[in-house]
């Protein structure tokens, strides 16, 4: 079982790759991010699918835009 701080550490990752994240799911190459990070991302409501596509959500797209914005 996670731990609160493991749990905390891991959010931050996935902040910190969401850019990277966004930049790959926007030039169509969403299988390089990794089946594990989309089920998570997916998880936190971060990123969706939509029409057979992923994309992330406001929330995710918010995030995004805090972590470019550092």
């Amino acid at each position: 079982m996670a731990t609160a701080s493991t749990t905390t550490a891991r959010m931050g990752e996935l902040r910190e790759a969401l850019p990277r994240i966004d930049t790959l799911l926007r030039g169509n190459r969403a299988g390089e991010i990794g089946e594990d990070v989309i089920d998570e991302l997916v998880q936190h409501a971060w990123m969706e699918w939509n029409g057979g596509a992923l994309r992330l959500t406001a929330t995710g797209q918010n995030i995004c835009r805090q972590m470019q914005a550092r």
